[in-house]
């Protein structure tokens, strides 16, 4: 079965995760994507852990992607990147504001000789207003659009205790912003077919998708007479508890139990209707003030029970439930095995099951599934990751009609540059870098 994007031609300039994510989307849905990494290789190549001398990193973001390396400041790399880009469908950067512009890839100059290009550009804080020019890495969105401070603020205000700032476990404000240009890129391309091929520019900020994703953010810019004194955002995932069950699993239940419409149902789960007649607990308001004498009754209730009974026992009152796992724990179940959510790439680009012809001593790299099924097309990760400047000569000779003494020339002259493989010695995927 075709591929919903099967043709289309991405020219991903972009590098570390918020852009990179965008790329290895669209490949997942059969666009063909080409990277172009700078000489000095995009940072994520250098992380651990590794598969032989591939970083799992770079390798969940870029599987399957060409890789032509270009030194953009040098002329001949600069026409040869503005050459990739006339022919381009989609053009994907993350660079600051300004710094495509001097290379005379800027959507301006691109769009001059490739009306019809859909340009995303994803940047800390957009294409315009005085925070444009600002460096960005999620860590600091994060802190500025206001994740840190609710975070501390809805657990602090959920148990009383004073919360130190912690920095989440992941980039949100990466994978929001690249979800977001992808969205927008598919709505942009779906739009070019109604107005007579001409393309767009879309200007996404990491900041502004941090934002957009906080469902509690009105919480905060609400109007002073919207807010009731006696109510709070019990829905809130800070609110939710953990509790420890007698086989020493940890599980999540989702609601606030002094909630509206949920404290009902822990009484039910407990057993304990006549908690709803206890003073303490009568009320929104008293149970706000009683909560930690609430959660304490839950605590104990649950320590009796193994996670598996108590699973049974909160999904019958209607309570969604799930145990505290690492990324390796859910890897490992039975749901993740059926639906594939992992997968093994093969030196040949294939995922693991059909290894024929794979090299001895060269182990298969494992890279997280797309979330996304189609009934009617194929898609989903597919090749390889590929090394810095892997396809060159295949890219410069097949789309741009270049030769291969030419490629060469380019080579030797530090337009473009490659960093094969060594020869792998025993044990090692794809030699090393």
């Amino acid at each position: 079965m075709a591929a919903p994007l099967d043709g289309l031609l991405v020219v991903d300039f972009t590098r570390v995760l918020s852009g990179p994510i965008v790329g290895r989307m669209l490949h997942d849905l059969g666009a063909d994507v080409i990277k172009v990494e700078p000489p000095e290789g995009d940072l994520t190549r250098y992380a651990y852990p590794r598969v032989g001398s591939t970083s799992l990193y770079y390798a969940q973001q870029n599987c399957g992607k060409q890789n032509v390396s270009i030194d953009l400041s040098h002329p001949q790399g600069a026409t040869i990147a503005q050459q990739l880009c006339e022919q381009a469908d989609v053009v994907l950067e993350n660079f600051r504001p300004g710094v495509m512009e001097k290379f005379g890839l800027d959507y301006a100059k691109v769009r001059r000789n490739n009306p019809g290009v859909v340009y995303a550009s994803i940047s800390g804080y957009g294409q315009t207003g005085v925070w444009a020019d600002r460096r960005a890495y999620a860590v600091v969105v994060h802190a500025e659009a206001g994740l840190i401070e609710t975070g501390v603020r809805m657990r602090t205000d959920a148990t009383g205790v004073p919360s130190p700032p912690t920095q989440a476990g992941m980039s949100h404000a990466d994978v929001y912003a690249g979800m977001a240009a992808s969205t927008a890129l598919l709505a942009a391309l779906f739009a070019r077919q109604r107005n007579g091929g001409i393309g767009d520019h879309i200007d996404v900020a990491m900041a502004e998708a941090m934002l957009f994703v906080q469902d509690f953010a009105h919480w905060d810019y609400a109007p002073a007479d919207a807010h009731d004194p006696d109510r709070w955002p019990t829905l809130a995932p800070a609110y939710s508890p953990i509790v420890t069950t007698a086989d020493g699993r940890q599980t999540v239940i989702a609601g606030d139990p002094a909630g509206i419409g949920v404290f009902e149902n822990y009484c039910r789960a407990l057993g304990r209707r006549d908690l709803g007649e206890d003073a303490r607990f009568a009320t929104l308001t008293t149970r706000r003030d009683h909560r930690e004498t609430l959660l304490n009754i839950l605590r104990d209730w649950a320590a009796t029970m193994t996670a598996g009974d108590l699973a049974v026992a909160l999904s019958d009152a209607g309570l969604a439930n799930g145990v505290v796992r690492s990324v390796g724990n859910i890897l490992d179940t039975q749901w993740a095995k059926e639906r594939g959510v992992l997968v093994a790439i093969t030196p040949a680009g294939s995922p693991a099951g059909s290894p024929a012809g794979t090299p001895a001593g060269s182990p298969a790299i494992p890279v997280l599934q797309s979330p996304f099924r189609f009934t009617n097309a194929e898609v989903g990760v597919r090749g390889e990751p590929a090394y810095r400047g892997e396809h060159n000569s295949a890219v410069l000779t097949e789309r741009l009609g270049y030769s291969a003494v030419q490629v060469a020339g380019f080579e030797s002259e530090g337009a473009l540059s490659a960093r094969p493989p060594r020869k792998p010695s025993s044990g090692t995927a794809r030699g090393s870098w």
